[in-house]
């Protein structure tokens, strides 16, 4: 690209990854422009009004998984605050309560086979290899569950090399959230961009990339046009394919459908009490999780907070069996689910609600899905999207982040940063002046 231009960049997308990148650009002395479908920051960190809640509930991402360096950092440079998961995690199959044991049954026998496998596979084949004995039953259950639950992955298309990663290689149970919810870290992100003179347009849904005389230009569906000396695109992994591209990009993107890309439904019931708290006869004011065998499997609490707040969550293939219903369809799965479980009357338990929401991923315009996950494909394929580009198009976002934490907040702010560090390292546009906020140190992170 030419250089005698080399001060601005165009930034699509305004989630985790388009502001960290932003801010990272801003900071090196470029000019931003960045552009957002939605009429709000944050993509698909998706906060609720308290008023609906009692707090500001979580529509998408919720919670702070391992270690995540960027992420840590960055709440303590807001000055915000994690709150560490507390309580008790708790089964109902098939009416009968049990506390949810801490480790997967035959752990040793899986980890072992996990360290001693060579080549990787999918996550069924991993199964069916190793553990098709009917002994493995709950073994392959818990597997089934994690992963569909917690990567919203395809065990078909999931990688097994991944799901060691992030059972062995990653602390699991170094959870949290943010106090205040990630709307605050975006808010916070939104901020800094702004006061580094970047220029964010709303309601700003783009059409087309085009490259023209040394330029990229980024065309609008109303008609609108941005240039710059290079675009970053950072937009959910589904929509590299529904812009239009020049062709080297274009083969590129074609790529990411060889990558993993699974739903969430997320169902949120505000209650006027705990009503889950005696059920089955059991002691359940400390509960964090609750594990079922309905159509929604998974609920939580917000203990030890005091709001009478469930969660529920379906992920992954699963979701395709509710894919069609609308938002008043699924809060009424939800109730129905959690009645089942719970052993109460369905009308009981709604006469209790206070408000509720429910969010299908997949149904979104401009997310088309929840998060990534790793299949055998992805990690050379991320190598292709990351690497510099001639044209001036650089991707970026969690499907692209090449660490552990695949799929989270984590990965989407790292790979912002990496994103802006290798647009930099390529040449398209060396700051003379760096800006630095009032107060920022000379060397970030």
């Amino acid at each position: 690209m030419s250089s005698s231009h080399s001060g601005h960049v165009v930034i699509v997308g305004a989630g985790a990854a388009g502001l960290m990148a932003c801010r990272e650009l801003g900071r090196a002395g470029k000019r931003v422009t960045l552009l957002e479908a939605r009429e709000r920051c944050g993509g698909r960190i998706y906060p609720l009004p308290a008023s609906e809640f009692g707090y500001p509930a979580e529509g998408g991402p919720e919670f702070i998984h391992g270690d995540a360096i960027e992420t840590r950092a960055l709440l303590r440079e807001a000055g915000l605050s994690i709150s560490p998961i507390q309580g008790t995690r708790w089964n109902i199959r098939e009416g009968v309560f049990s506390k949810a044991e801490s480790s997967a049954p035959d752990a040793e026998q899986l980890f072992q086979a996990l360290a001693e496998l060579e080549a990787d596979m999918s996550v069924s084949d991993f199964i069916k290899r190793h553990f098709a004995a009917s002994q493995f039953g709950e073994l392959r259950r818990v597997i089934t569950r994690m992963v569909e639950g917690y990567d919203a992955a395809d065990p078909a298309r999931a990688s097994t090399f991944g799901l060691r990663d992030e059972w062995v290689g990653r602390r699991l149970g170094n959870h949290g959230r943010v106090v205040g919810g990630y709307g605050a870290l975006i808010e916070f992100l939104t901020s800094q961009c702004r006061q580094l003179d970047a220029s964010i347009h709303l309601g700003t849904v783009i059409k087309a990339i085009e490259t023209s005389g040394g330029r990229v230009v980024a065309r609008c569906a109303d008609g609108r046009a941005y240039a710059g000396d290079a675009v970053i695109l950072a937009v959910p992994l589904p929509l590299l394919t529904e812009i239009e591209l020049p062709p080297a990009t274009r083969e590129k993107a074609a790529l990411t459908e060889q990558m993993g890309f699974g739903n969430v439904v997320k169902i949120i019931l505000r209650f006027a009490t705990k009503c889950w708290a005696g059920a089955g006869g059991k002691d359940l004011n400390d509960l964090s999780f609750l594990f079922t065998d309905t159509t929604i499997p998974t609920w939580w609490t917000q203990y030890p907070y005091g709001n009478p707040v469930l969660t529920g969550w379906l992920s992954g293939p699963r979701t395709q069996a509710v894919i069609h219903l609308d938002e008043a369809e699924l809060v009424e799965l939800g109730l129905s689910a959690l009645a089942k479980a719970l052993d109460v009357g369905l009308d009981h338990l709604k006469r209790g609600v206070v408000s509720a929401r429910a969010i299908n991923w997949g149904k979104d315009a401009f997310a088309r899905g929840a998060y990534s996950y790793v299949t055998l494909d992805t990690r050379k394929i991320q190598s292709l999207l990351c690497s510099s580009n001639s044209d001036g198009v650089f991707f970026s976002g969690e499907a692209l982040y090449s660490g552990r934490d695949l799929g989270t907040v984590e990965a989407a702010l790292a790979s912002g940063r990496q994103t802006a560090r290798t647009l930099l390292a390529a040449g398209h546009g060396e700051a003379k002046s760096p800006l630095r906020l009032p107060g920022q140190a000379a060397r970030d992170g």
